[in-house]
């Protein structure tokens, strides 16, 4: 007897409830019970709280110094978090977390308009699980609101392109012909444009221009008109000239104008350009100089802050952070490749994610700074492909080699039997007893021993769901419970709550590092000190960095002052100091082999001795 067919209308709200609950449950857990990370956490939750305070809602500031590193829509964001919830972690990255949760059912839309509903549950399903979404979606920065607005504005273009689902008329998992994007509407234009003028609020220039490109290429492509083959041409024309008839003057000059340039350019600067315009002029021009061409043009053109890599640098990085889902790299390489080569029904699908990995790998492949979270606004689309692949699978109708599913799953355990291994190596030299943090190893390591049976009896749909199973407990574990003991060992806000305890009207220091975790919890702009006079001495204008102090006329002055340094940078700075000058109390440097030093000419009250007392990790020196 044959099951009747599930109503699309009952599918789709089980699929919507699955993605709630697994994607809520990844990027939620323990949202805000880990301090703020990294250094860009700290800054910009810094910065929105000292616009709040300020009242300013068009000038960042940060240490009360004019922050030109990002744009403004993630500061109001966290701001309004603040507003409701209170200044805490929580409130931090609420935002990221609710337009992580967002992009995860854009995602859903986007694939089943151009695959199916069940292809768009499980590119949904795989891009909750993936461990790089997850960061980017469990962290205060700019990355979510970009990745959300930028793949909004595509699932505007896929809605408004494709007319129907591509399930509509399904066959044997495919549909019975290609799908053929029509031509946009002045309305649908302005609603995609419109997203991409807020990502450039969120972000900068790329919110706007890599998914212009990625539409450009698409229909550069799938517009080419079909040309005869010639059996006479030589090796390298097969190979080069396809790669170049997509830009043909003529054609690319046509594809461009169906673009709507003049609506696009209209919409995003009605947009996006009045704040810009407005922290230009409040800030002299400052904030766009540094904006622009610093934090633009200048991490396309040179490696900054060391970030650095060759051609194989996004490879290697979408490896990681597509993990677990990047062991069906191989799989779903020979799945896609065989199917563009066939014209497969879902050929267009394909070919919009490949242009969408591909704009974002290349171009970013191509600047000079390289960071692994640039190309995570591509994992939607990484997502989407694997899914096609897994899709496949579950009806055994794959195409290459049998074994690669098995060997995927081979993978999967392997790395999970390296990590219980290597973990527990690695925390005993950065994260003294935490070794039981290679227990979560062990998720990945079962995982895939179960779907590994499921696989060998040929029960593909339950090693699937095995499989993504897996995926979730992991993401899970990871970021809900193996970050929270990692978090332990952030100390340097004892230091802080220490200076706080010896009352007055303390003035703190920073000399050799000043991390910006510092000024947040601090509660407090931190100097940065130097033993140059020179650089003591030098004047960066009204909106450049403050002046800073020298280290030897810190102290003093009728307040209470402090010096935060590390051990690295001590012997240097005892000699300009004062003799009543003394280490207080030192801690390690998280995930560094430096200790932090806390410096003080005051005398060590009962309430820094009480302070210290309270961590096994804080050793006072009173």
């Amino acid at each position: 007897m044959h099951s009747r067919p599930v109503p699309n209308s009952v599918r789709t709200g089980l699929h919507a409830g699955i993605l709630l609950a697994v994607a809520s449950l990844v990027l939620f857990t323990n949202l805000g019970r880990a301090r703020l990370w990294d250094r860009d956490e700290p800054r910009n939750a810094g910065c929105a709280l000292e616009m709040m305070q300020r009242g300013d809602w068009v000038v960042p500031f940060f240490n009360a110094e004019l922050r030109g590193h990002k744009p403004v829509l993630l500061y109001w964001l966290m701001m309004s978090a603040y507003s409701v919830l209170g200044v805490t972690e929580f409130a931090a990255r609420f935002w990221s977390a609710a337009l992580g949760l967002g992009t995860v059912f854009l995602t859903y839309g986007i694939g089943r308009r151009l695959f199916d509903s069940r292809v768009g549950f499980w590119a949904a399903l795989i891009l909750a699980t993936s461990l790089m979404f997850g960061v980017a979606s469990r962290a205060a920065t700019p990355d979510s609101p970009l990745i959300f607005f930028s793949t909004a504005a595509l699932l505007v273009y896929v809605l408004a392109a494709f007319t129907r689902d591509g399930g509509a008329t399904e066959k044997l998992g495919f549909v019975d012909r290609p799908l053929e994007p029509a031509a946009l509407h002045w309305w649908a234009a302005a609603a995609m444009y419109g997203l991409m003028g807020i990502a450039v609020l969120a972000k900068g220039p790329v919110g706007a221009v890599l998914p212009t490109a990625v539409i450009g290429m698409f229909l550069l492509i799938v517009r080419l008109p079909d040309v005869a083959e010639n059996p006479n041409r030589r090796v390298w024309q097969k190979w080069v000239l396809p790669c170049l008839r997509p830009f043909a003057p003529r054609h690319f000059l046509r594809t461009c104008w169906e673009m709507r340039p003049i609506t696009a350019i209209t919409v995003i600067l009605l947009i996006a350009a009045p704040w810009y315009v407005w922290v230009g002029w409040r800030t002299d021009g400052e904030f766009l100089r540094v904006f622009f061409g610093e934090h633009n043009l200048g991490r396309a053109t040179q490696a900054l802050e060391g970030h650095s890599g060759g051609p194989w640098y996004y490879p290697v990085a979408i490896l990681a952070g597509f993990f677990p889902w990047s062991v069906f790299a191989a799989p779903v390489i020979a799945d896609v490749t065989a199917r563009v080569r066939q014209r497969a029904p879902w050929w267009p699908g394909y070919v919009f994610a490949l242009c969408w990995i591909g704009v974002y790998v290349v171009l970013f492949s191509l600047a000079g700074t390289k960071l692994a979270s640039y190309v995570t606004p591509c994992y939607p689309a990484l997502a989407l492909l694997t899914a096609c692949f897994v899709r496949h699978w579950m009806r055994g109708i794959a195409i290459g080699w049998r074994g690669w599913p098995a060997g995927a799953i081979t993978t999967l355990g392997l790395v999970g039997l390296a990590m219980v291994v290597a973990v527990p190596l690695a925390a005993k030299r950065f994260l003294p007893g935490e070794s039981s943090l290679g227990l979560i190893g062990l998720i990945p390591l079962l995982g895939a021993v179960v779907a590994g049976g499921f696989q060998w009896r040929r029960r593909f749909p339950q090693a699937a769901w095995t499989v993504a199973v897996t995926a979730a407990a992991f993401a899970t574990a990871m970021f809900g419970w193996a970050v929270l003991r990692v978090d332990r060992h952030q100390q340097n806000h004892l230091l802080l709550a220490m200076i706080d305890n010896a009352g007055g009207n303390s003035r703190v220091g920073a000399f050799g590092r000043l991390e910006p975790t510092w000024v947040f919890y601090g509660g407090r702009p931190i100097d940065e000190l130097t033993l140059d006079p020179t650089e003591a001495a030098r004047d960066h204008g009204r909106w450049g960095p403050k002046p800073r102090p020298l280290a030897t006329d810190f102290f003093g002055h009728g307040v209470d002052r402090f010096i935060i340094t590390t051990d690295r940078h001590w012997d240097p700075l005892r000699s300009a100091l004062p003799s009543n000058a003394t280490v207080l109390a030192e801690c390690p440097l998280f995930l560094r082999r430096e200790r932090l030093l806390l410096i003080g000419a005051v005398p060590a009250g009962r309430a820094i001795a009480e302070t210290a007392s309270d961590s096994p990790f804080i050793t006072p020196n009173l």
